[in-house]
């Protein structure tokens, strides 16, 4: 098996390196640029420009790199000075090499890698810490309760038989398939299959079509949880970089991944995705399953930011299951967690029929079904109108914590870099040339916590990032972004940190 996953050739590397500027506004990788009053080697700068990137988690990890005489052409620089930037970055740490396999990118021995997903902050905690760890809100009141008393009102059938629906409530894979229709996918509820949450959708793709050390394209970044499960399940991860500035996908990238690593399954976000907020256009998503079809690639596709639109002036593209009228490239995962209730752990596939029956006949292996009365509970939310006026509550609430949080960063944190997604539920910010790891430790025992961009990545990418959740607004959010404010600076100044208080969490 080769040492690397993916490769990058010169003209993408020559492109994101042009893309790449220093803070004097100097093209990283270019010819030796004046830094602080001096001239910095032409292979230094190239060196630096390449491990910016790989901390950035847009050039991924196990990634093979051009040849030197190759990328020299491409950079329009000498060979000596790709050979020395090479060199420079093997000594580093974030490259390794051997003869007859070329060079391929790496992270240095000790960085942090992210080994864990996001766990939720226990409720007792909440009141001496912010928990920004986990992207969940309160429940929308009082939809949640009408939703539970009418499920009680239609469980005494349900409840003279053994209770045991492996493809979920009748009436609620009705509901699901008419809500597909409506929105001009045609579907039957033979496509669907009720899960018990999106990750219990994802796990049962994974464990139909993955097979341990199979390849798995991933963007990068990607949701922590998501890319936890898939490591557990034996996969190989291959991160493709999503694009700069919420601009979706990088579709070259896709491509030359699909083509060249052959992954069984890749999974994305094209609807806010987690964690940048970014909308994949509808173009991109044309060209994505073109793509993985042409590759054999099945593509899983979480809707479960979908119905989290905050700005009303964007339209939302068609689904990516649209662009699959055969349905055997494209499976759907939606749920009711992000969008409703994180405590209701309702999700659901969306896919062809023969692929929803071997999904039905795998269960049994696993959680045999889901919950009856949080079922009745959806289908009577999207029966009766509710879920639409309940995604409204929703919606508000998102909004203005996202206002609150962005306005209180940066005011209080001036330095830090992000764009404002116009839906989802999370910001994601570049830390100001500082530990994102370092920030998410100062940060929980200052009061505050926060998940660091590694966790996102692959292989210890994303060091310079923090994620920051639309969970809090107010009063709450400032006081939020004053603590990581305080993160920061001791951070910066290289100071040792104390916990303030036993009752102080850490993730």
């Amino acid at each position: 098996m080769s040492p690397w996953t993916s490769a990058v050739g010169a003209p993408q590397l020559a492109r994101l390196l042009g893309s790449q500027h220093t803070r004097d506004g100097v093209a990283a990788g270019a010819a030796a640029a004046p830094t602080g009053g001096r001239r910095v080697p032409a292979y230094r700068s190239l060196a630096d420009g390449v491990r910016l990137l790989i901390l950035e988690g847009r050039v991924p990890v196990a990634a093979r790199l051009p040849a030197e005489r190759e990328l020299a052409a491409g950079l329009a620089v000498s060979r000596t000075t790709v050979a020395a930037a090479y060199e420079a970055l093997r000594g580093e740490g974030f490259l390794e090499s051997r003869r007859g396999a070329g060079s391929w990118t790496a992270m240095p021995a000790g960085s942090p890698l992210p080994t864990r997903g996001l766990d939720p902050l226990p409720p007792e905690a909440a009141a001496s810490v912010i928990d920004l760890g986990c992207a969940a809100l309160p429940a929308p009141e009082p939809w949640l309760t009408r939703a539970m008393h009418g499920a009680l009102d239609e469980l005494p059938p349900h409840a003279r038989t053994h209770g045991d629906y492996p493809a979920g409530l009748p009436a609620l894979r009705q509901a699901l398939a008419d809500r597909y229709t409506a929105s001009g996918i045609p579907t039957m509820p033979e496509q669907i299959m009720v899960t018990t949450g999106a990750m219990g959708a994802v796990a049962a793709a994974c464990r139909l079509m993955v097979r341990p050390g199979e390849r798995v394209a991933v963007e990068s970044p990607s949701y922590a949880n998501i890319l936890q499960l898939m490591r557990e399940a034996g996969a190989r991860l291959v991160p493709v970089a999503v694009a700069d500035r919420l601009g979706g996908w990088d579709i070259p990238a896709w491509r030359q991944v699909l083509s060249a690593a052959a992954p069984r399954l890749a999974y994305v976000i094209a609807d806010f995705h987690n964690p940048t907020g970014a909308l994949a256009t509808e173009e991109q998503r044309r060209q994505l399953v073109d793509a993985a079809r042409a590759a054999g690639t099945v593509l899983i596709a979480d809707e479960t930011m979908t119905e989290l639109r905050l700005d009303d002036e964007v339209a939302l593209p068609r689904p990516v299951c649209a662009f699959d009228p055969g349905g055997g490239t494209v499976i759907t995962v939606g749920s009711a967690s992000k969008s409703f209730w994180a405590g209701m752990r309702i999700g659901w596939v969306r896919a062809a029929p023969d692929v929803i029956r071997s999904l039905v006949a795998a269960r049994a292996y696993a959680d045999l079904g889901t919950p009856v009365i949080e079922q009745l509970a959806v289908a009577w939310l999207l029966n009766t109108g509710g879920w639409e006026e309940a995604i409204e509550v929703r919606r508000a609430l998102a909004r203005g914590n996202r206002d609150a949080l962005v306005e209180a960063v940066r005011r209080h944190l001036p330095d830090w870099e992000f764009t404002v997604p116009h839906g989802g539920l999370t910001l994601w910010a570049r830390t100001g040339g500082l530990s994102g790891s370092r920030i998410a430790e100062a940060g929980a025992r200052l009061g505050v916590r926060v998940p660091s961009g590694p966790r996102f990545g692959v292989d210890g990418a994303f060091e310079g990032y923090v994620r920051l959740p639309f969970t809090v607004g107010g009063a709450v959010a400032e006081k939020a972004a004053t603590r990581l404010a305080a993160a920061a600076d001791l951070v910066a100044s290289g100071a040792t940190i104390e916990a303030e208080s036993p009752r102080t969490y850490v993730a």
